[in-house]
C-alpha cells in the first residue's frame, strides 16, 4: 500500500482535487469522519487528509511515501532535504515567499547588511538582542547565519506574526507573503535581499518510508499520471 497526504481543508485541498481531476483520478471518501480517501480503480493507495504541516512532518517521519504541502514548511522540518525527502514534482500552486521584513520607518535598513549593523548597535544601547518574531525558526536561523547576523533571538510566534512589531512583541518578522499587501497594511517593508524562500506547492517523497514492492509500484503508476519523474524518485530512494 502506497501512502499519499494531501491537505485536508482550504485553497491546497481544492487545487490538489483540481490537479487529481484533471489526471483521470476520482477521490472517494473511505471513512466517515473524512480524514482517510481513494483513487477509484487504484486501491494499492491509500489517501490520507492531514494539515499542510502534518504533512511534512509526516514525510520527515517516513510515516507516508508521499505528500502534497508546501515547500516552505517542508524546509522548516528538514532544511537539508539530501537522503530524507525528495521533491518529485513542483505544482505551480500555493506560491509564497518567506521574507525578513521590518517597520517601513527604518528608512536606513533596507538590506540583510542594514539589519546587521541595526542588530550589533541595538545590542549595544538595549542590552537585549533584536526580536525575531517568526513561525520559521529553521528557516530564520540559517538564513542569518548565512548573512552573519548574530545579534538576535527569535520570538516564536503563535498568531498573526505581522501584528507582532505593532504590538511591542519584535522589532523584525519573518513570515510568508503572497501580494505583500498584508505587510504593507502593518507598516512593514521586505529587504532588498531578504528572500529566504520562493516556495509553492510540491509533490514530495520521503526518503526514510518503507518502500517496499508494492509501494514502488503504485507510485510509478501514479506518477506517470500526474507527469512527474519516477526515474528520478527511485533512484533517490535506492540511494537512501
Amino acid at each position: 500500500m502506497l501512502t499519499l497526504a494531501i491537505p485536508s481543508k482550504g485553497r491546497l485541498k481544492e487545487k490538489c482535487d483540481e490537479m487529481f481531476a484533471a489526471a483521470g483520478l476520482e477521490i472517494r471518501q473511505t471513512n466517515a469522519r473524512g480524514y482517510r480517501a481513494a483513487f477509484s480503480g487504484m486501491a494499492d493507495i491509500e489517501i490520507m487528509l492531514l494539515s499542510a504541516g502534518e504533512i511534512a512532518s509526516s514525510l520527515l517521519a517516513g510515516d507516508i511515501h508521499l505528500g502534497v504541502t508546501g515547500e516552505d514548511l517542508l524546509r522548516e522540518e528538514a532544511p537539508e532535504l539530501a537522503g530524507r525527502m525528495h521533491l518529485v514534482k513542483p505544482l505551480g500552486f500555493g506560491f509564497a515567499d518567506v521574507v525578513v521584513a521590518v517597520s517601513d520607518a527604518w528608512i536606513d535598513v533596507s538590506t540583510m547588511a542594514d539589519l546587521d549593523d541595526v542588530s550589533a548597535g541595538y545590542a549595544h544601547r538595549n542590552r537585549r538582542r533584536l526580536r525575531v518574531a517568526t513561525k520559521y525558526a529553521q528557516l530564520t536561523r540559517q538564513f542569518f547565519a548565512q548573512n552573519r547576523i548574530s545579534d538576535y533571538r527569535i520570538v516564536p510566534s503563535a498568531g498573526a506574526t505581522e501584528g507582532a512589531p505593532a504590538a511591542g512583541l519584535a522589532e523584525v518578522i519573518v513570515d510568508i507573503t503572497t501580494s505583500g499587501a498584508t505587510l504593507r497594511g502593518n507598516h512593514l517593508k521586505v529587504l532588498e535581499d531578504g528572500v529566504i524562500l520562493k516556495s509553492q506547492a510540491q509533490l514530495a517523497a520521503s526518503l526514510t518510508a518503507d518502500w517496499d514492492e508494492g509501494a514502488r509500484a503504485a507510485c510509478a503508476r501514479l506518477l506517470d499520471r500526474l507527469g512527474a519523474d519516477y526515474p528520478a524518485l527511485a533512484a533517490q530512494v535506492a540511494a537512501a
